[in-house]
């Protein structure tokens, strides 16, 4: 009985170090200028934000805000280059709903020392398809600089381009579609090498419909982040719990 348990134990163990994930990168808002402290429920989230409507970060006003020109969010100005693309402007509302809103950003979630935030995201890794298709649909619209986060004159209360800076079409400023991920945000985003669909890779879009993909993908990399590895070395730690337990009988 004694060996039997043991076995069990030992089994049990084996499984629990290959799924183990940080529990504190799961589910959880940063600590920035208007995200809620914890993530829930928000019946009514504004258009391109509602998928996050049963576990958001976001409130409903935020939501509204976020696909407001110049909203009282940050101030910024999308089309500080002329008139934006309406489908060019459609990935910089989303891009502005997946951080106000998504609760599964936590395994890149960094400290940072600004006025106005405590956290950042970095280096989240986008959909291929997604970063892709931002920079097609943004290509022929104009802008002024590849940094969006820093640079610009605030003189007349929101963003304006610099002294000195061209506005050409988004393609000079962001050659390719990782270019445009990486960049635009100081690496909030890069481009990952995985489709949508994979599981390794954060969606900008989503069927609600279907559930929420980018908790999957929070897992999976809280698991690799908790020191317990990948979490396709399961059948290599599995066959080393069956060794070991042929080894006890």
């Amino acid at each position: 009985m004694a060996l039997g348990r043991a076995r069990l134990l030992l089994l049990l163990v084996c499984v629990a170090v290959t799924w183990a994930a940080r529990p504190d990168l799961l589910n959880i808002c940063m600590d920035a200028k208007h995200h809620k402290t914890k993530p829930g429920p928000e019946d009514g989230l504004h258009e391109q934000c509602s998928p996050w409507e049963m576990n958001a970060c976001c409130s409903v006003n935020t939501s509204q805000e976020a696909h407001n020109d110049i909203s009282y969010l940050y101030k910024f100005n999308w089309e500080h280059c002329g008139k934006m693309k309406p489908a060019c402007k459609r990935h910089f509302i989303q891009d502005t709903c997946l951080y106000e809103c998504s609760p599964n950003l936590g395994p890149w979630i960094q400290e940072v020392n600004q006025k106005w935030r405590r956290e950042r995201i970095l280096n989240v890794p986008l959909c291929k398809e997604d970063c892709q298709n931002w920079w097609e649909d943004c290509r022929t619209s104009y802008t002024c600089k590849s940094n969006w986060h820093e640079g610009w004159n605030w003189s007349s209360g929101y963003n304006r381009c610099p002294a000195n800076a061209a506005c050409h079409p988004f393609d000079f400023y962001f050659p390719t579609p990782a270019a445009l991920c990486s960049q635009i945000w100081s690496n909030s985003y890069k481009q990952s090498n995985y489709s949508r669909g994979s599981g390794r890779c954060i969606q900008m879009w989503f069927d609600p419909e279907q559930g929420n993909p980018n908790e999957v993908v929070a897992r999976y990399y809280a698991q690799i982040m908790s020191g317990a590895g990948l979490s396709e070395a399961w059948p290599l730690q599995f066959g080393l719990a069956l060794t070991l337990l042929w080894l006890l009988s």
